[in-house]
């Protein structure tokens, strides 16, 4: 008997491991592992960035490194969720998650709830950790915003209100960031939901009435504000005042100067050492500048240029096999990781005035990696779900093909 029973327990065990490879190679491994690489440099950076100002506030210097592991940690626990979960599912949760948003925006102006960190509240009091809830709306409104293109693609390419319906809700949530104040989140969710609603179908006219409405919104926005009017002038010419408001700035391109083609070597930055202020989030690109040189600023850029271009192919390649939702929430979350990254280094290298967003998937933050983690699972279950039809179209021309034969 356990000669009869030895060939079938290898062969079972023969056939789990080749279900295991068929389900790796289902993945989009190429941006898979641009966002692990990404993640594991973002660590040695926040490592490297934080270690004078971990000693100062903690006496140990690593203490940010073990909580950016930490969150690293959960978010790659949370984007195998999330991976398991079909898109429709995903689909039907748009709505309750706006809500949800709305909810907890209003959460973090209530005092007591609200943490107030270098003048804005923008984090959620959970009692043992704290959540940059602008991070959780970003994603929650992709994700609606994608549904309603799903549910109401015919009005919003004809009618006005199919139009501005959706932009109801992003106007009450655009005041509600503006109150924190958090007016960087503010123009990502801006202009990721112009650019899911121009590929939805809106017309031209649509669209120059909503770019028109934004940007006159935010100037009056930008305007009202003292400290955000300092922000959009310093940035024009720091060195005017390179010791108050053009510091960070001027800090940040003397980081990008002394890192020339190589850098200075990794843990040998200066400006880390209490002249950059937020090293180890808004400006940890600086110190990558300065600590690794051009060539990993340009390694770095190369990889997030790749996420976007692939995260717009699978949204491309989902609309050509009629599957509109997983189209548009791709096409939602590449925007949306675009424009963050773009206005993140573009503030790093003084081309954009400070608007207090993260690199995704290096600052350092739990909210923000989390939250980005699972960005990347959506899109490998994106581009896993697309393979699945190609693969049923396959096999269907493949049997209509030897029966017709």
């Amino acid at each position: 008997m356990n000669v009869i029973s030895l060939p079938r327990h290898f062969n079972n065990h023969f056939a789990a491991a080749k279900n295991k490879v068929a389900w790796l190679e289902q993945l989009d491994l190429p941006l898979l592992l641009s966002a692990l690489v990404l993640m594991g440099l973002g660590l040695v950076m926040v490592a490297s960035s934080s270690i004078s100002i971990a000693d100062r506030q903690s006496a140990e210097p690593l203490y940010f490194f073990w909580r950016q592991a930490g969150y690293s940690l959960a978010g790659i626990l949370a984007a195998l969720v999330v991976f398991k979960i079909p898109l429709k599912y995903v689909q039907k949760s748009g709505p309750a998650l706006i809500v949800l948003s709305m909810l907890l925006l209003l959460m973090v102006l209530i005092p007591g709830l609200g943490r107030e960190v270098n003048g804005s509240i923008r984090w959620l009091n959970l009692g043992v950790i704290s959540l940059q809830v602008s991070e959780f709306v970003k994603l929650a409104t992709v994700i609606y915003l994608a549904g309603y293109l799903v549910r109401h693609n015919d009005e919003v390419r004809t009618h006005l209100g199919g139009f501005l319906r959706p932009l109801v809700l992003i106007f009450i949530i655009s005041m509600l960031l503006i109150l924190e104040p958090d007016f960087g989140a503010v123009a990502v969710i801006a202009m990721t939901a112009m650019g899911m609603l121009w590929l939805g179908g809106a017309s031209f006219f649509q669209f120059v009435f909503l770019l028109l409405t934004m940007t006159a919104v935010m100037s009056l926005v930008a305007i009202s504000s003292p400290y955000r009017m300092e922000r959009l002038t310093t940035f024009l010419n720091p060195w005017a005042d390179p010791f108050n408001g053009g510091f960070q700035l001027t800090q940040a391109l003397i980081a990008f100067g002394r890192g020339e083609w190589f850098g200075v070597g990794l843990g040998a930055s200066v400006q880390k050492l209490f002249y950059l202020p937020e090293a180890h989030t808004d400006f940890v690109f600086a110190v990558l500048a300065e600590e690794l040189g051009l060539f990993s600023v340009l390694f770095v850029i190369a990889l997030f240029s790749f996420i976007v271009i692939r995260s717009l192919m699978i949204g491309r390649r989902a609309e050509k096999r009629d599957r509109p939702f997983t189209a548009f929430i791709a096409y939602g979350l590449g925007i949306w990781l675009g424009l963050q990254v773009f206005i993140n280094i573009g503030v790093n290298m003084g081309v954009l005035p400070t608007k207090g967003l993260t690199l995704p998937l290096m600052s350092y933050g739990g909210s923000s990696l989390i939250i980005m983690c699972i960005v990347i699972a959506l899109l490998l279950r994106a581009d896993f779900e697309t393979q699945q039809d190609d693969r049923a179209s396959k096999n269907r021309r493949m049997v209509t093909g030897a029966k017709s034969w």
